[in-house]
C-alpha cells in the first residue's frame, strides 16, 4: 500500500447561501478552518448544522456563494469542471449508506472506480485483492452485498474509496447505520488508514463517541457556523460553548444527571462536582479537608484519557465543619472548575 502526503484543506470566509423565489436560506456562514495535511478531523454538529453542505464543498458537489476553498494551495472556488474531476479523482468518500452496486460482488465495485480510471484489468485484479486483505474481507471478494453485514459493507466502501490511492477521505456519517461494536471496527480501520497510508481524514459525525475515538482535531458547527474548533482534548476538557457541552456530555457520562442527581440529594451532605484535570489541585484540597474532619466520599464521576492528557470530572459528598469546606469549595475556585448540586 502506498504512503500518501495527505490534502490539506482551508475553508476561508467560506459562505453558502440557498435561494427559492421566496426565501434565503444561509446553509454555511462565514466558515474558516484548516485541517492540517495527514490530520483526522471530525466536523460535529445537529442536524441542519451546515456540516454535509461543506463537505460538499471539498469534492466540488455544491459552490460556495463567497469565499475560498483551498486543496495543497490551489483554490478550487471557480474551477471549471473538467478541472474538478481531477481534483475529485484525490478524494475518496464514505458513505452511511453504504453506496454498494447490488449487481457487483465486493471485489466488482471496489474494482469499479479503477476501471473508470482506465487501469489495465492484470493491475486492477491486484489492486483488489491488495485492498480486500487490507479491510479485512480477503476470502469475501465474490461476495455480493446482501450476503454481507453492515459492517462487511462499510469495510467495502471504504476499500473502494482508496482504490485508486486518494490523499484525502470523506467519511459522512459513515458509523450511523451500525451497531457499537461494528462502529469500533470500523473507526479502527480508518485510523489505520489515517496512520499507515498518511490519508487526511474528515469525519462529518452527530455522535461525540466518533470523534472521541478516531479524530485529532474536532470543529463544531451550530447555525451554519463554526463555533468551537481545537484538539480533541481542549474540546472535551474545556468545551468553550453551549453545544459544545452537549456534546461532550453524551459522550463521557460524567456528571449525574436529573435523576441520579435527585437520588444523591436525598442524603446528608453537600454535593460538589470538580472539573479534574492535572492541575486542578483536588487531591490537595482533599486532604486538607479530611485533616479538619469532613468526611468525603466519591458519589459519581469519570476519568477519560484522550491525546495523552487525563481530565474528567467526579462529584464528591462533603459532610461536617461547614467553614473547612466552604474553605475547599473557594481554593478549589481558584483552580478549576467546582459547582455546588443544591435542591
Amino acid at each position: 500500500m502506498t504512503h500518501n502526503k495527505g490534502t490539506r484543506i482551508e475553508f476561508r470566509n467560506i459562505t453558502k447561501v440557498f435561494k427559492n423565489k421566496k426565501t434565503e436560506t444561509k446553509a454555511l456562514d462565514d466558515v474558516t478552518l484548516t485541517v492540517e495535511s495527514g490530520d483526522i478531523t471530525g466536523i460535529i454538529g445537529y442536524s441542519g448544522a451546515g456540516k454535509s453542505t461543506l463537505v460538499r464543498m471539498i469534492n466540488g458537489l455544491d459552490t460556495p456563494t463567497s469565499g475560498q476553498l483551498l486543496l495543497d494551495g490551489q483554490n478550487i472556488v471557480g474551477l471549471p469542471e473538467s478541472k474538478l474531476r481531477g481534483t475529485r479523482r484525490n478524494i475518496g468518500m464514505i458513505f452511511q449508506q453504504f453506496n454498494l452496486f447490488h449487481s457487483r460482488t465486493a471485489a466488482g465495485n471496489i474494482e469499479y472506480p479503477l476501471q473508470l480510471a482506465g487501469v489495465p484489468k492484470a493491475l486492477r485484479k491486484k489492486r483488489v485483492a491488495e485492498l480486500l486483505e487490507f479491510v479485512g474481507l480477503g476470502d469475501k471478494g465474490s461476495n455480493y452485498p446482501e450476503q454481507l453485514s453492515g459492517g462487511q459493507k462499510q469495510r467495502v466502501g471504504i476499500a473502494r474509496a482508496l482504490a485508486v490511492n486518494p490523499s484525502l477521505l470523506l467519511a459522512d456519517e459513515a458509523t450511523s447505520a451500525l451497531d457499537p461494536t461494528t462502529t469500533y471496527e470500523v473507526l479502527n480501520l480508518l485510523r489505520r488508514v489515517n496512520k499507515e497510508l498518511g490519508i487526511t481524514i474528515v469525519v462529518i459525525t452527530h455522535e461525540m463517541e466518533v470523534v472521541r475515538s478516531i479524530a485529532d482535531h474536532v470543529a463544531v458547527m451550530e447555525d451554519g457556523r463554526v463555533v468551537e474548533h481545537g484538539s480533541v482534548y481542549e474540546v472535551f476538557s474545556h468545551p468553550q460553548t453551549a453545544v459544545a457541552e452537549k456534546f461532550v456530555a453524551t459522550s463521557l457520562r460524567n456528571t449525574p444527571d436529573v435523576i441520579e442527581a435527585d437520588d444523591l440529594l436525598a442524603h446528608e451532605g453537600r454535593l460538589f462536582t470538580v472539573n479534574l484535570t492535572e492541575n486542578s489541585g483536588f487531591f490537595a484540597a482533599t486532604s486538607r479537608l479530611e485533616a479538619a474532619g469532613v468526611s468525603i466520599s466519591i458519589v459519581h464521576g469519570g476519568i477519560t484519557t484522550l491525546q495523552q492528557h487525563s481530565f474528567g470530572k467526579v462529584t464528591v459528598r462533603l459532610s461536617g465543619s461547614q467553614a473547612a469546606i466552604e474553605e475547599f469549595y473557594a481554593t478549589l475556585q481558584r483552580t478549576t472548575d467546582i459547582e455546588e448540586i443544591q435542591r
